[in-house]
């Protein structure tokens, strides 16, 4: 567990930290790929340390990474720091006044040898108003040091932003490697970033569409194992899976609900491929959808009181909107010949999806009230999109550019850009977990 004080002292929180096993991949660098000039500017002062054991992250780096790939702040690289203070006594507020800078953090890392354990103590400032905005002190086992500057993360750009962070949240995606009899799928959680990814299963048939637990203690996916597919929940912790979906045909993209009670997935069981909510207490499906044509891809509202899907009724792959309590659904997109994989953002006044044009796979979004459809720029995808939890960001697969399985997030209004710089191959299905309570 991680132990939070303020400076007198007093516990403030504590974190447990999620079962993972850790890898080792290239130093964590966000390369934004696209300006924006909204960014605010902010100095992460490398930190100060007052032992001779360097510790074995680079935390003030990994907040660096963190705040950059969060779209709304803008790092000042160390290189181009007139001075490097590791407190608040010690800053010199006109230097980061003449780099343009708008908040600072400095901090310093100590070790106690004793209790093996790391302690950072962190400034955080405003600039222009020489307030500080916040002081803390938090210490950590060596294996735990990245959980620690993730939390440290989130709670900066709180401050900062009055938005909740989404740095200590996890993925979950698929790998394929290998070829012919040697092919083998993965279903992998890992950090934000992509460091710390943990294998929870391994099989020789493909496995689809992984969707987190509103409590991020378990996953659903689809499974081919035995040659068929059908659709499993597992723990992540313990990685006790059980079979809730195998149905004669089709068993495919199911999706949690809200408030944890049910699914919505695609199944053939009754002739066509249509919607079904399944409650996780009966395992008894009920069927929304009645239609010759293919209904899939389900995605909650985030009230749970509608769900979009793809379909083809009309003659091509376009994305509706329906009452999870029944009615006529809604056509959304008319744009393009391809849309597809719907996923609301969280205030549900928007839905995002894949949109084809010029031969290319890109990011759209359809406004639910005006029913005005963009394009983000320059998102070339190649897999489905994940939604941040705070709704500032999305992240997908792209081979575009030479950057064969990546993992690269985009701000919802297209602004920004960042490729991440961890690399798995065959890489898909990627999911982004809850905000942990």
């Amino acid at each position: 567990m991680i132990l939070i004080r303020n400076r007198a002292g007093q516990v403030l929180l504590l974190i447990c930290l999620l079962l993972a096993t850790s890898v080792g991949h290239a130093e964590m660098v966000v390369r934004v790929t696209e300006g924006a000039d909204r960014r605010m500017p902010m100095a992460v002062v490398p930190f100060g340390s007052s032992h001779s054991r360097d510790a074995p992250e680079d935390l003030d780096g990994i907040i660096r990474d963190d705040l950059t790939m969060s779209g709304d702040l803008k790092m000042l690289e160390p290189s181009e720091m007139l001075s490097l203070p590791a407190s608040g006594d010690d800053i010199h507020f006109r230097d980061w006044r003449v780099l343009g800078q708008q908040f600072v953090l400095v901090g310093d890392v100590d070790f106690d040898a004793e209790r093996n354990r790391y302690i950072l103590s962190y400034e955080l400032f405003d600039v222009s108003q020489q307030e500080r905005l916040l002081g803390s002190r938090a210490s950590a086992a060596p294996s735990e040091l990245r959980t620690l500057a993730h939390h440290v993360s989130n709670r900066i750009y709180e401050r900062v932003t009055g938005v909740p962070g989404i740095f200590n949240t996890r993925l979950a995606f698929v790998t394929r490697t290998g070829s012919g009899n040697d092919v083998e799928y993965r279903l992998k959680v890992s950090d934000v970033d992509g460091r710390r990814d943990q294998v929870l299963l391994r099989s020789s048939e493909p496995i689809l569409s992984p969707d987190w637990s509103p409590d991020r203690k378990e996953l659903v996916y689809v499974s081919f194992e035995g040659g068929r597919p059908a659709v499993y929940r597992q723990v992540v912790s313990s990685g006790e899976r059980r079979r809730i979906a195998g149905f004669k045909g089709l068993n495919s993209a199911p999706d949690w609900s809200p408030d944890g009670e049910s699914l919505l997935l695609t199944l053939s069981k009754d002739g066509s491929a249509d919607i079904y909510r399944m409650a996780l207490d009966t395992l008894e499906p009920r069927r929304l959808t009645r239609h010759y044509a293919i209904n899939t891809e389900p995605s909650w509202s985030p009230n749970g009181e509608r769900f979009a899907f793809t379909s083809d009724r009309s003659g091509n792959p376009q994305i509706y909107i329906q009452s999870v309590s029944g009615g006529d659904p809604e056509r959304l997109t008319f744009e393009g010949k391809y849309s597809a994989h719907p996923i609301f953002g969280p205030d549900g006044e928007e839905i995002f999806y894949i949109h084809r044009a010029d031969g290319r796979f890109l990011l759209g979004a359809v406004d639910l009230e005006t029913g005005e459809e963009r394009v983000l720029a320059g998102s070339e995808i190649d897999e489905a999109p994940a939604m941040a939890p705070n709704g500032r960001l999305v992240l997908y697969v792209t081979n575009a550019g030479g950057r064969k399985g990546a993992l690269e997030v985009t701000t919802v209004d297209g602004s920004a850009r960042f490729t991440l710089p961890v690399r798995h191959d065959g890489i898909r299905d990627p999911a982004w977990s809850p905000l942990s309570e």
